[in-house]
């Protein structure tokens, strides 16, 4: 039999966690998260990590496995994740991986163009401009500097737009010249389930999942890392807006209705990511005997 991973991806807030665990437990076997939030262990609030319980019924790759002092991308995710499906592969048949970082994925699967140094300086000056001047100031910076990759870009993704301008401020060269679109080959078999719901009960979710993480103490987990916030993983929904709290420049209500509004937004992106994807099979996340099913049969195919 040919080693598979079995990919499970969607929307924040829709099920993947619960769902992953149960296949692998009818596998008998481990899940690889691909979150580019909850590898950093003093990130667990906002970052909607599985909990204590999850994370012993089935053991998790990538979860608490790096510093916030450090930088991780989906280039280091390519490697690390390689490594770690080799490693379940060496004792069973299937790995699962899951979660809602599409580029990870999409890393992990096909592999990533070699993207040219950034120096410190610069990301840290464009950092700091991005913080002052926000979103639309990125939009129009990098619509007027390299209008070909913004016709295509993900213009409500400011880690994507500032990682353009980067390379544009670094190189002089658009980041579209370094993509090759060359696929690398895996040696595993794939087979790719995608979760959804409908959007009221999606956004029901999401709602419940942020008033959850303002109970469990978010405040004071973003306060933990406030000497951080420069880091990419904190330049993120629901940190950001609490350290907007703290700037004074919003009131706590404002912040949890913004994180709220933000997470919606993100979901819908991710969304449009994964639909792109024509090998992707979709599932309502509350069909789980189906999917169960499913991803059985395909496996024996």
């Amino acid at each position: 039999m040919k080693n598979t991973v079995v990919v499970l991806a969607g929307p924040t807030a829709v099920g993947k966690t619960a769902m992953a665990i149960r296949l692998a437990e009818r596998l008998g076997t481990e899940i690889i998260s691909a979150d580019s939030r909850q590898c950093y262990r003093e990130l667990t609030i906002g970052t909607a990590k599985p909990d204590s319980a999850e994370l012993q019924a089935v053991p998790h790759y990538f979860i608490n496995s790096h510093s916030i002092t450090e930088e991780v991308n989906a280039a280091m995710y390519e490697q690390l994740a390689l490594g770690y499906a080799d490693e379940i592969f060496s004792r069973q048949p299937f790995a699962i991986v899951t979660g809602g970082t599409g580029l990870y994925i999409r890393a992990f699967l096909e592999g990533m163009d070699q993207m040219p140094a950034i120096p410190e300086e610069v990301r840290q000056s464009l950092r700091d401009e991005y913080e002052q001047k926000g979103l639309p100031w990125l939009q129009e910076t990098l619509q007027r500097k390299d209008p070909g990759f913004y016709a295509n870009a993900e213009i409500h993704n400011p880690h994507r737009l500032l990682r353009a301008l980067e390379v544009l401020e670094a190189t002089g060269r658009s980041i579209a010249a370094f993509r090759s679109g060359r696929q690398q080959q895996r040696d595993f078999k794939v087979i790719k389930i995608g979760l959804q719901l409908p959007k009221e009960l999606l956004h029901q979710n999401i709602h419940l999942r942020v008033d959850r993480m303002m109970a469990a103490g978010l405040v004071d987990e973003v306060r933990s890392v406030e000497a951080f916030r420069s880091h990419n993983a904190l330049q993120t929904v629901g940190y950001s807006e609490i350290f907007d709290h703290f700037d004074g420049k919003i009131t706590l209500p404002e912040a949890i209705d913004g994180i709220k509004t933000h997470t919606r937004q993100y979901a819908k992106r991710q969304l449009t990511w994964f639909r792109r994807d024509a090998a992707m099979q979709w599932f309502d996340a509350r069909e789980g005997d189906a999917i169960e099913t499913a991803v059985m049969q395909q496996l024996k195919a």
